[in-house]
């Protein structure tokens, strides 16, 4: 019995050492993307403009970089918090750890040069070199024309500066060590010509993120590229739960959609006569932001229906909306 005894207690003491070997590992070894680059950004008033609008309408930064009001439909920044940070992500809604938006502000990003806003931006690496949690969605901004996103450095560094207390964000063990190895090097590519409407549309639907949402998550909370834009990921809100939709062009997702519907589903949402509705807890509401994708041109949304026009249809199909309960994936 003692010789048993003795024998796991070196079975286990080596695995201890293998464990922390491992985690020894991920912390002096990672992240590892290539140091900031010295870059001057000329802030001119075409750039802030362009940068305006993807932060607004594409990227939609300052959705995250905001407070959230779930209290009204889709959730609209609060009025005064563009920028300002303090948005939370955390267990309630499926993370695993507390993570807050930062201040995005000149107040916020004043320590950082604009070479070190791009690298975290595009690599999810701040100017300490330590790894954001990729609910910033920087994989796929990483993809995208650095132009883009000098663009929106410019427009971020024009804002009014404002002041605010963002908590530390804090990952749960061991995803706050399996983080550090998430990080890479962007692989930007050149914004196409828009009359190459495909092409831009996929672009565009990169840049916006949409499969993160539209796509269904593994138990690490990855998603799972093969079921790319077929909907299901669950996201827990105030008085229920949401499966994102199938937005493939299948008939349970938008096979039946015309590009002038598609169109009009986002930009009634911009008409002057559009009154954000309350909603009562237990009652529909979503995270995706349509008043802030109302903002995009008519062409660009065109762009991007002709894009998802050409993805693989999937019969996915999903109940959209079930109050005071979890759904599964």
């Amino acid at each position: 019995m003692k010789k048993l005894l003795k024998v796991l207690g070196i079975i286990l003491t080596i695995f201890i050492i293998g464990v922390l070997g491992i985690l020894a590992f991920l912390q002096l070894g990672f992240p590892k993307v290539s140091p900031a680059k010295e870059l001057n950004i000329e802030y001119t008033s075409e750039r802030i403009e362009r940068g305006k609008y993807l932060a607004h309408h594409v990227t939609l930064c300052m959705d995250c970089h905001a407070e959230r009001d779930f209290g009204q439909f889709a959730g609209p920044p609060k009025a005064g918090t563009l920028g300002k940070g303090g948005d939370v992500f955390d267990h309630q809604m499926g993370f695993p750890g507390v993570f807050y938006a930062k201040n995005i502000t000149p107040t916020g990003i004043s320590d950082y040069t604009d070479g070190e806003l791009f690298r975290v931006i595009t690599t999810g690496v701040d100017n300490e070199g330590e790894p954001i949690f990729p609910v910033m969605p920087y994989q796929y901004y990483g993809k995208m024309d650095p132009e883009d996103i000098y663009d929106i450095i410019a427009y971020i560094r024009s804002l009014p500066a404002q002041g605010s207390e963002i908590p530390e964000s804090k990952a749960d063990f061991p995803v706050n060590f399996i983080i550090r190895s998430v990080p890479k090097d962007g692989e930007p590519t050149k914004r196409p010509d828009p009359s190459d409407q495909i092409a831009y549309g996929s672009y565009l639907v990169n840049a916006a993120g949409c499969a993160e949402c539209h796509t269904p998550v593994d138990a690490q909370g990855a998603i799972i590229p093969e079921l790319s834009f077929t909907g299901g990921r669950s996201f827990v809100m105030p008085g229920g739960t949401l499966l994102s939709s199938n937005i493939t062009p299948h008939e349970n997702g938008l096979g039946g959609w015309t590009e002038d519907y598609f169109v009009q589903m986002f930009k009634q949402y911009e008409d002057s006569s559009y009154v954000n509705p309350p909603v009562a807890p237990g009652d529909y509401n979503t995270i995706m932001p349509w008043t802030m994708y109302a903002g995009m041109k008519e062409s660009d949304l065109s762009a991007i229906y002709a894009y998802i026009m050409t993805l693989a249809p999937s019969p996915n199909s999903v109940t959209k909306w079930t109050a005071g309960a979890v759904a599964e994936n």
